[in-house]
């Protein structure tokens, strides 16, 4: 449990950041932001739900998609997590056109804030 939510703090917390360090990751509110029915009418309700969503499938599938992968972090020496989660970051901002990652550059610069905000989250659990 202390894993699930120092994931979820760590992503959300590395999504403020990369939106501050990144110039072409943004997250803005729409006017029909809303998640089942709950309108979401301040900015950091949003970052607090993409943490959530975030936080959520690197915390469950990305252990699913390390374990499919497996040769191909092998070869790759580990780098193929990376592309994981930034795969996983894309499908977030796929679904919620609230988050807006232009092009690859800024979505790894992305993942890499998120992996290390991660990185200290749980060393400080």
């Amino acid at each position: 449990m202390k894993r699930l939510l120092g994931s979820i703090i760590a992503s959300t917390l590395g999504l403020w950041l990369a939106t501050i360090i990144v110039p072409q990751v943004q997250v803005k509110l729409l006017p029909n932001s809303s998640f089942f029915g709950f309108h979401l009418t301040v900015v950091w309700q949003m970052y607090l739900l993409l943490g959530i969503i975030t936080g959520l499938l690197l915390f469950f599938a990305k252990p699913l998609l390390d374990t499919i992968t497996l040769p191909l972090r092998i070869i790759t020496m580990g780098l193929f997590g990376l592309i994981i989660d930034a795969f996983l970051i894309w499908v977030v901002s796929i679904i919620f056109p609230e988050l807006a990652v232009s092009l690859w550059i800024p979505l790894v610069f992305t993942t890499f804030i998120i992996g290390v905000s991660n990185f200290l989250i749980s060393a400080l659990v």
